[in-house]
């Protein structure tokens, strides 16, 4: 909010106003100039940018771009933070998550920033009889722990609670989440699990451990699937309206059942998109408690976790980058917890230097940037105010789907859930492969020449349900093509790249041409001539004046000298002698898989 001085000084005060109207003509007429002959409303459109959920991002927002008054911190509808003093005490938890028994790791963490613990116990996790020996040490008063459990949920609370007897902590001092959350494992594993025990220990918690939470609502195998930022919300909804219908049923009102709820989400390096997802979730969230006659139990209590979706297996180093901006999101967006998951998490077990650079990512931004010193900055923004406001009815929309279909089980058990995702992710996954959005290090400027980083197997995950994706599998399958062809062969798949003319008219193609190869694992050859480089494949690089003049001519010698196929790297036209074209918006994935398979490398 802008406050003005005293005085009544306006900085603006002495220019006039602009039309909205001057500024789409100033804005067609730079796009003239580009070959696009569009006016008004058309201009702005055509530098709008297009999201998932029907949603758009236009180039301009003004204070005429309405939203709903979001509140204040700590009131509803809790848009703007679910607590009056929001972070700003002592930043967010800080909350590492492992997945075996290492005491030691445990004990580095919590010595070196990390307030929270979330725990993978059971099935793919730490063994439940060694949750006690992995917390020796811990100081269980002031350090809370998350479960996830699985179908062990039940028998993995009982051995934390007796711990925390066992070890004198009082029931009023324990924290954390005993984390019950039966539809996200059937999400995450196709089997049934039994939602009793859930609201046993719901009861439990109210009763006796008042600042212990029973239950997650876990977005993530959503999420995971593949599911876009609105299907996101609305299976949150759909979870955590299906989990206070089991405890009205097990006795609890409706204050004590939100109470008993955690939300988690994901935090992705869309930075706008994810503050805007945690402020519409709350939103929504609120609107579900005051339709439930508690409006004031709708604080919702966040968990983000950088997407695991977004994490790349080739050089994964750039995973730092794209956390740190997803935990400034989160952080911003007013999460109440954040994991940074380690850089080297979709290789293995991360290693102690990719737990360090986790945990002080946050630490950064909490004690050098001071991220947390202002509540909700975002809010204000025309930009984020009105994408909060179309991403919670996008949300909302979704999860009056899902309540049309039975609810978040029936959705589940009918596929119908699952298709959704599917279908979403379908969409992305052709953005993906035409490279409209960029991985760095995979599909844009990859590095073949890389070591590749080699941790220790992690546990399985849980599996059998939704289906995990990532935004990089179309290109590791491709990669490994090539590095399988390298073991096998001791030498990579390679094309020549023939530079047609002088630099100013090759150099902008030619590397254009040799980031696409070498996303495939294809290794583009630029020196010497074709007949020395071992390459059986060409592409041609230079402008398009040049192609008129050249194009054919050094197709048919290329070809004479035993070039197999031709490239040209530019547009589609009419050129004898080539064979396809690479350019941006193709489809690099389809291009580069029939390449590997001419050159036969074995899928």
């Amino acid at each position: 909010m802008t406050v003005l001085p005293d005085d009544g000084l306006e900085l603006a005060g002495e220019f006039p106003d602009v039309p909205h109207e001057q500024w789409q003509r100033l804005v067609a007429g730079v796009l003239r100039k580009s070959g696009k002959d569009v006016e008004g409303a058309e201009a702005e459109e055509a530098l709008s940018t297009a999201l998932e959920d029907g949603l758009r991002t236009r180039p301009l927002y003004t204070a005429h771009d309405s939203a709903p008054e979001p509140g204040l911190p700590g009131f509803a509808p809790f848009v703007r933070g679910g607590r009056a003093e929001g972070n700003t005490v002592g930043g967010w938890d800080v909350r590492q998550r492992h997945t075996v028994a290492d005491r030691d790791a445990v004990l580095g963490d919590l010595e070196n920033g990390v307030t929270s613990l979330w725990l993978t116990v059971g099935e793919g996790g730490i063994a439940v009889p060694d949750l006690g020996r992995v917390l020796d040490g811990v100081y269980l008063d002031l350090a809370p722990v998350v479960l996830d459990a699985g179908r062990d949920v039940e028998s993995a609370a009982r051995e934390l609670l007796r711990v925390y007897e066992e070890r004198g902590v009082a029931r009023d001092a324990a924290r954390g989440n005993l984390g019950a959350d039966p539809l996200g494992y059937e999400a995450r594993t196709g089997r049934r699990c039994d939602t009793a025990p859930a609201a046993e220990l719901a009861r439990r918690c109210a009763g006796e451990y008042p600042g212990l939470r029973a239950l997650t609502v876990d977005a993530l195998p959503y999420h995971e699937a593949g599911g876009s930022a609105a299907q996101e919300l609305g299976c949150s909804l759909a979870t955590g309206v299906a989990y206070l219908r089991e405890l009205a049923g097990a006795g609890l009102d409706v204050e004590q059942a939100c109470a008993q709820l955690e939300f988690r989400y994901a935090a992705t390096a869309d930075q706008f998109l994810t503050i805007a997802k945690l402020r519409a979730a709350r939103r929504l969230w609120a609107r579900v408690a005051e339709v439930c006659g508690a409006p004031r139990a709708g604080a919702q209590l966040q968990h983000v976790v950088t997407s695991p979706v977004m994490m790349t297996r080739r050089d994964p180093w750039v995973n730092m980058l794209r956390s740190t901006i997803a935990t400034l999101a989160a952080g911003a967006g007013g999460a109440d917890a954040v994991t940074v998951l380690p850089f080297d998490h979709a290789l293995g077990l991360p290693d102690a230097f990719a737990r360090r650079i986790a945990r002080n990512t946050s630490t950064i931004l909490i004690e050098e940037s001071h991220l947390a010193r202002v509540i909700d900055p975002a809010g204000g923004s025309w930009y984020v105010e009105r994408l909060t406001d179309e991403l919670a009815r996008a949300g909302w929309e979704f999860f009056q789907e899902i309540e049309r279909a039975g609810g978040q089980a029936a959705a589940l058990r009918s596929g119908r859930l699952g298709q959704d995702l599917a279908d979403t992710w379908r969409a992305r996954s052709a953005k993906l492969a035409k490279r409209r959005e960029p991985i760095t290090g995979v599909s844009e400027f990859p590095f073949l020449a890389e070591k590749p980083v080699v941790r220790e197997s992690a546990p399985e995950p849980r599996s059998g349900g939704l289906p995990r994706v990532r935004r990089d599998e179309a290109y590791e399958a491709l990669r490994a093509r090539s590095d399988a062809h390298l073991a096998a062969t001791g030498a990579r798949p390679r094309i020549y790249l023939a530079a047609l003319g002088p630099a100013a008219a090759h150099t902008a193609r030619l590397t254009f041409a040799a980031n696409l190869f070498q996303a495939g694992g294809v290794e583009p050859v630029t020196e010497g001539s074709f007949e020395d480089s071992g390459a059986t494949e060409v592409c041609l690089c230079s402008s398009d004046a040049l192609y008129e003049e050249r194009a054919e001519t050094e197709a048919a010698r290329l070809r004479a000298a035993g070039a197999s196929h031709v490239f040209l790297a530019g547009r589609p036209g009419q050129h004898s002698g080539v064979d396809a074209y690479v350019f941006a918006g193709c489809d690099a994935v389809a291009v580069l898989s029939a390449t590997l398979d001419r050159m036969g490398v074995a899928s």
